[in-house]
């Protein structure tokens, strides 16, 4: 696994990453969630099952590792992995907050996180997150920033992040929704002396949702680390979907993972991590089948006409998060 420079922050990640989004907690919006974790949700079976996910993950070099207050108990689980490891100083870890867990440990629920973007928030869950992930905790993400929590326009908010900032935390943000772009532009302003405030960004970009190619460009450029999350849609760009409406693009996907032999999984990895200013590629492996697949796409070389063809499939934004908003939690 190849080890890169994280933007100009002085660290050093794997150019595959593992999120624990579909490893901390009963419920999820990937296609089959359910079957992946066989419908058995007792915590200690699942962080039993987490635990060897993330072996298999370490076995193979991946040294990044991102989760969020709001995945369940997955700092936990991370964090009682991590504790038994003999070496951690390798591991790279990147958290979230901004939204709290409120599913009760159940996959139906009326809510299962709430967003708020307040410093009462920040001020109450950095210090867990610090807590469970100890100096292993390099960066920290405002989960899912967006305009209308209008974060970047708080000023006491952004006075703490500076104070992060200034105790060895890189502050980072998330995006989500159509507002990608505009939110990372917003950042971007966010700086004193010339030094930007945030140097992580964590992004849903794949085959399907492009929108935001040209800022990445630019933060990557600004020195920004890119992370780049959902890069399988949420099950669509996997041999799951089978929505009527998505067969042309599938048979594109198939006919192209048959010539490099592996699954559209892999295929679709594969293309964000051929993206010149991409960091780190999340893969959200909830099974030890689904990573080992995953990991097939640092394998391959897709060539540049085929990349074409893949680009080509993209969706407009609007569509594109229409369809995750319409994905249930299983």
């Amino acid at each position: 696994m190849d080890i890169v420079d994280f933007g100009n922050t002085g660290l050093r990640v794997s150019k595959i990453g593992l999120g624990m989004a579909a490893l901390g907690r009963p419920g999820y919006i990937n296609l089959g969630h359910n079957e992946d974790l066989k419908r058995v949700y007792d915590p200690l079976v699942m962080e039993k099952h987490a635990s060897e996910v993330l072996d298999l993950a370490y076995k193979h070099g991946i040294r990044y590792f991102d989760v969020a207050r709001s995945y369940g108990k997955g700092e936990e689980f991370l964090a009682n992995w991590i504790n038994n490891l003999p070496d951690k100083r390798s591991l790279i870890v990147g958290s979230k907050w901004g939204y709290t867990y409120t599913a009760g440990w159940k996959v139906q629920a009326s809510k299962h996180e709430v967003k708020e973007h307040s410093l009462e928030v920040l001020q109450k869950q950095y210090p867990q997150s610090q807590k469970n992930l100890g100096e292993n905790l390099k960066i920290y993400h405002i989960h899912s920033a967006t305009p209308d929590s209008k974060v970047l326009e708080n000023p006491a908010v952004i006075e703490r992040l500076w104070e992060l900032k200034r105790s060895g935390i890189i502050p980072g943000l998330s995006l989500s929704g159509t507002s990608q772009g505009e939110t990372l532009e917003k950042a971007m302003t966010i700086q004193r002396d010339g030094v930007y405030l945030f140097q992580s960004v964590q992004v849903t970009w794949n085959i399907l949702e492009q929108s935001t190619t040209e800022i990445l460009k630019k933060a990557q450029a600004a020195g920004f680390g890119i992370i780049v999350k959902e890069s399988l849609a949420n099950g669509r760009l996997t041999a799951r979907n089978s929505e009527a409406s998505f067969a042309d693009k599938k048979a594109v996907l198939d006919k192209l993972s048959a010539k490099y032999q592996v699954g559209i999984d892999a295929l679709s990895m594969a293309f964000v991590l051929k993206q010149p200013w991409v960091s780190v590629v999340l893969s959200g492996a909830a099974t030890k089948q689904h990573l080992l697949s995953n990991l097939q796409a640092n394998e391959i070389n897709i060539s540049e006409e085929d990349i074409k063809s893949l680009a080509a499939l993209k969706e407009t934004p609007e569509v594109y998060w229409n369809k995750r908003a319409s994905l249930e939690w299983n």
